[in-house]
């Protein structure tokens, strides 16, 4: 009896673990996803701020400056 127990329990903690492996995985994956949204929205808003400023100046302003004498 004690060991159709023993063997009983060690298929359920098999099967937890398999199953806390998978959710793992999938909270892995779901915050590399995030991650990578986050870094689009950032290189997104940097090239609607550059944008954003180019437009606001008058052409040929603020792009360089002659310091030849």
């Amino acid at each position: 009896m004690s060991s159709t127990v023993s063997i009983a329990s060690t298929a359920v903690a098999a099967n937890q673990a398999q199953v806390q492996m998978a959710l793992a995985a999938k909270l892995a994956k779901m915050n590399a996803e995030s991650a990578q949204s986050v870094v689009q929205l950032i290189e997104s808003a940097n090239a609607n701020m550059t944008e954003i400023v180019k437009s606001a100046l008058e052409p040929g302003i603020g792009t360089s400056v002659d310091i030849s004498a």
